[in-house]
């Protein structure tokens, strides 16, 4: 396996517990391995892969460029409400997994 796929099942692994620790239950694996594939190019930026859940500035970016781009939302309270959800669902993690989080604001939006 190459280094780039190790990182991304690791990631993914950190999401699934993650998502184990808040309740979710019966996940959708392929819809994980989507939103971790799509961080591959920032694999290597820790930051990057981490959703600091009391920034308003970063909760917006979520809403922008994963809410509204990736997931066609356009309705801005819809998608900042759904977001916020997932900061206080997520509450008790200190260092939020992207792909954790992405997938709730997904689950919570559909």
């Amino acid at each position: 396996m190459s280094d780039v796929k190790e990182k991304i099942a690791k990631l993914k692994d950190q999401a699934v517990k993650q998502l184990e620790e808040v309740g979710a239950s019966n996940l959708d694996h392929d819809l994980l391995d989507t939103l971790a594939g799509r961080l591959r190019l920032v694999i290597d930026n820790k930051d990057a892969l981490l959703v600091s859940g009391a920034d308003e500035s970063e909760l917006e970016t979520v809403r922008r460029n994963f809410v509204e781009k990736k997931l066609g939302v356009d309705d801005k309270d819809k998608g900042m409400a759904a977001v916020k959800a997932v900061a206080k669902k997520m509450s008790s993690i200190r260092m939020k997994n992207r792909v954790a989080f992405y997938y709730l604001v997904q689950q919570e939006l559909s």
